[in-house]
């Protein structure tokens, strides 16, 4: 996806086109992978059913953040309401890192049938939720390692299946996870009033199951491709010469500091709106629509310029002007202009998404031990998902000042961040001794 050419053994190869927040390690495909077909492609289709679920319902999250604050848990913090939600992303990236080994040793069908059945168990139940230690067990935790389950193992079945065109085929799984957040936040718009939560609650998770049941046959029909119980070999987990690795760390604390703010916006946008600019709830959730719509034309304009002038300059470009966009968020006091913020930070944080992966070769340029660092930095990067958006919250109201501690730390942090993707980018140039198009 970057100008540098890499060269890569097609044991990790499939790790290179992940994006970052759907991203841990993907098991390694046969040594001669098809490229296409319309079995292949079937399982694109049955993939990206899975990652409409699996992060759509996640990014789907605010409208939850919003809805609990002002109905269900009227006397719980903003800080500790969005706790819930994320510990569902930080459950699905960590539990992800140990699927990816149980796909080599060839339970793929059970983990498809067993995290969709626990991802579905978690809404339902959900639905009969209303103190939050039940909304933090069904919605965080449940459905957390259900989809945890499913994402890395769906990944590794489509890379299977392609070499030239694999990154084509990821990249339109990976566009599911947006249109599910889109599609959810709909759903949950348009019924609320009429069915009231419980009901509303329980559509969501019909439809999470029927696209469910849509995609088992197209990911299992006829494949042969869901690893072999007794010619699997789990990967490496864990690479402790990676301590010693300066491009490591400055690539690890770049992702850790962006994702402490990254999911913040998506977070507490319609609460935001609602709150300070009294705009309706149905307004305020199309904010997110809105941010989340654009963010997938973000991901594609930011991967075509990658091929062009290097992964570098395109991330940290949109890394610095997502954080700049949460300083100007200050600044922000009318629908209108709320409008343009969600799309103009969607857009240039969904660029956030698919550049990291595409650099990690030139990081850790060793195919031998790739997999095991991307897992290490993928399991940091977690942990930054998991605090960032509470601590935003605990911030919330700080001094009687409103939203502007959210506003700060969030653009703050991301700046950090930033500042970590120039000292890569430095530490890149000095170690490769090449132009600075990386």
């Amino acid at each position: 996806m970057g100008v540098e050419s890499v060269s890569v053994d097609p044991a990790t190869k499939i790790a290179l086109d992940v994006p970052v927040a759907d991203a841990a390690i993907v098991p390694p495909p046969p040594s001669v992978a098809p490229d296409g077909g319309v079995r292949a492609w079937l399982q694109v289709l049955g993939c990206w059913l899975v990652f409409f679920n699996v992060w759509g319902f996640p990014f789907s999250f605010g409208l939850f953040q919003s809805y609990y604050e002002l109905n269900i848990l009227t006397g719980m913090s903003s800080s500790n309401i969005s706790w819930i939600g994320t510990m569902t992303s930080y459950l699905l990236i960590v539990t992800g890192v140990l699927s990816g080994p149980w796909f080599d040793l060839g339970y793929y069908k059970v983990m498809l049938l067993g995290g969709a059945a626990m991802s579905c168990l978690g809404i339902m139940m959900l639905s009969l939720s209303s103190q939050y230690y039940q909304i933090f067990l069904t919605q965080g935790i449940c459905t957390g390692l259900g989809c945890g389950v499913l994402y890395i193992p769906g990944l590794a079945l489509v890379g299977r299946s392609f070499t030239r065109r694999r990154a084509m085929a990821m990249g339109i799984v990976s566009s599911g996870a947006p249109v599910g957040g889109i599609i959810y936040t709909i759903t949950f718009d348009q019924v609320i009033d009429s069915l009231g939560f419980a009901w509303t609650v329980r559509v969501m998770g019909f439809i999470m199951l029927g696209s469910y049941l849509i995609a088992f046959p197209l990911l299992l029909w006829g494949t042969a491709n869901t690893g072999d119980i007794a010619s699997g070999t789990p990967r490496k987990l864990f690479d402790k010469s990676a301590f010693k690795d300066l491009a490591f760390w400055m690539y690890t604390w770049a992702n850790f500091f962006l994702f402490c703010g990254y999911m913040v916006p998506f977070f507490y946008m319609p609460s935001y709106a609602q709150f300070e600019l009294h705009m309706s709830r149905s307004l305020s959730l199309y904010a997110v629509v809105i941010a989340q719509g654009v963010s997938v034309i973000g991901r594609l304009l930011a991967s075509a310029a990658a091929l062009r002038v290097g992964v570098m300059i395109p991330w940290l470009t949109c890394g610095t002007l997502s954080a700049i966009l949460c300083l100007a968020w200050i600044g922000i006091h009318t629908p209108a202009a709320f409008l343009v913020y969600a799309a103009l930070y969607g857009g240039f944080s969904g660029a956030l998404i698919p550049l990291p992966p595409s650099i990690f070769p030139v990081v850790c340029p060793d195919p031998k031990i790739l997999g095991a660092r991307l897992g290490m930095a993928q399991a940091i990067g977690a942990t930054a998902s998991l605090i960032g958006s509470p601590i935003a919250g605990a911030l919330l109201g700080l001094g009687g000042h409103g939203y502007l501690g959210l506003q700060l730390w969030t653009s703050l942090i991301m700046l950090v961040g930033s500042l970590f993707l120039v000292g890569l980018w430095i530490t890149l140039v000095k170690r490769r001794e090449c132009n600075i198009l990386i």
